[in-house]
């Protein structure tokens, strides 16, 4: 049992995150604001020092921008450039050549989380929604199982793997900025999982809603346009796979604790910032193919995205910033010696306490990536002490990814009428909010309840 003299604070931080939650959802004021101004709130209640409060604040704001927010603007600036420039479309045919006459479920499901690990899930349903449309005509699959496929897909990708800003940010939260690495693999490995749910459950949904969605019965070329006028597959691919790569030698580089100029390099290469940076680099080549206005350059593509990036990377690396707040007064106001002191209860949620919490804000408030932050934010770094991540017993970097992989589970769980993405399936997909609900919001739970039970399993072997 908790003991009695916890029972005010508790309902404090309770009634504090609640009144968050109606802020951003009902209030419709912006999670930045909210979240500050409630962590603010927070620490007026539970008493820290007016003389300290400016300090806390500072400290957990700061923390964002010394160790994850480059990564988040040069993970954005990626993304952009793929999708602008069709290199997103180059990879999604590149899949659908190898999978899409034997397998169109699995193939658009494939198409969406390869290409919403750089892209934005939004984003990359509008991208992808043409293909989905050709392959159904021309398979005879229905619809929605390829609607459902192939937002499940993206869904994933957007909530699990770096380098899409919420994951990145979740790690940087919890302690793993420099070893995305780790992430990268986790969350392909659980990946399996909740797309093994999702597939089954398209294909079954598919036979009983039924979308109002036509589609004209063209060649492919003609839904996405000429692929001459395209990047090629190995100029698509290198943005992201070179990060990928040289975060893995980086990574193998400090277990095995080499040592020299070689290793060094690598090393050097493999600093999650490094590694997207030379992303960026050669991402830099399909800025040709962004054909904007007759006379754009190169370089003015690059200004034009670099500013788009910017714009939309700013807003997800405050509300980090905000969250890593949050997180700060939580530790400041005496949160973890709360769940120190009562241990055995919280213990039994082990994993799920992150992935509840997630769920909930993203629930109530609608943002995936707000859900992520403001609860990597409360959970703290995992080596640190004085952290919830501590008090819950999950102290080492693999303890931290599996934390990250059940916050994203929860910020998936699930998708309805005050998300955005939510809209995004249901209007290209065809459907009405109504069937929205019995597809969309059903395959979201599935995919996130599934991923708990998963993950709860691991943690119990694993931590």
């Amino acid at each position: 049992m908790m003991t009695s003299g916890w029972i005010t604070p508790l309902l404090v931080f309770v009634a504090v995150i609640a009144l968050m939650i109606f802020s951003i959802s009902k209030l419709k004021i912006h999670p930045f604001l909210s979240i500050l101004g409630c962590a603010l709130l927070l620490a007026l209640l539970m008493g820290i020092p007016l003389r300290s409060i400016a300090d806390v604040i500072g400290k957990g704001f700061s923390t964002i921008f010394a160790n994850i927010g480059l990564v988040i603007i040069l993970g954005t600036l990626i993304g952009l450039v793929l999708e602008r420039s069709g290199a997103a479309l180059t990879l999604a045919e590149s899949v659908l050549r190898v999978l899409g006459k034997s397998h169109p479920q699995l193939a658009i499901m494939l198409i969406g989380w390869i290409v919403s690990i750089p892209v934005f899930c939004d984003s990359g349903f509008v991208i992808v929604n043409p293909i989905r449309k050709w392959m159904s005509r021309k398979s005879g699959v229905s619809s929605v199982t390829m609607t459902v496929a192939l937002a499940a897909g993206l869904y994933v990708a957007h909530v699990f793997i770096p380098p899409t800003p919420g994951p990145v940010a979740a790690a940087g939260l919890v302690g793993l900025g420099d070893n995305l690495m780790l992430v990268i693999l986790v969350g392909a490995a659980l990946s399996i999982f909740p797309l093994a749910a999702a597939y089954v459950f398209a294909n079954k949904v598919g036979r009983k809603v039924h979308s109002t969605d036509e589609v004209e019965d063209v060649d492919l070329s003609e839904v996405v346009g000429d692929s001459n006028k395209r990047p090629s597959t190995l100029l698509s691919v290198l943005p992201i796979i070179l990060p990928i790569v040289f975060m893995g030698i980086g990574s193998l580089v400090s277990v095995l604790k080499l040592q020299g100029t070689v290793a060094d390099t690598f090393f050097f290469l493999g600093k999650p910032v490094i590694a997207l940076a030379v992303g960026v680099i050669f991402s830099l080549p399909l800025l040709k193919y962004i054909t904007e206005g007759k006379n754009d350059k190169s370089s003015s593509n690059l200004y034009k995205i670099t500013e788009n990036a910017l714009r939309t990377s700013g807003t997800i690396v405050f509300i980090t910033a905000a969250g890593a707040v949050l997180g700060q007064v939580i530790y400041d106001a005496g949160f973890v010696e709360l769940i120190k002191a009562n241990a055995k209860v919280f213990s039994t949620l082990g994993i799920l306490f992150p992935f509840i919490i997630a769920a909930i804000l993203k629930t109530a408030q609608g943002s995936s990536t707000v859900a992520m932050t403001t609860t990597a934010g409360m959970m703290g770094m995992f080596s640190s002490s004085d952290s919830l991540m501590a008090a819950l017993g999950m102290t080492s970097p693999l303890s931290a990814a599996l934390v990250v992989m059940a916050i994203g589970a929860g910020a998936m769980t699930v998708s309805h009428a005050n998300d955005s993405y939510f809209w995004v399936v249901t209007r290209l997909g065809g459907l009405s909010v109504k069937d929205g609900y019995k597809t969309q919001t059903r395959a979201t739970l599935i995919m996130g309840i599934t991923s708990a039970i998963v993950l709860f399993a691991a943690s119990m072997i694993l931590v």
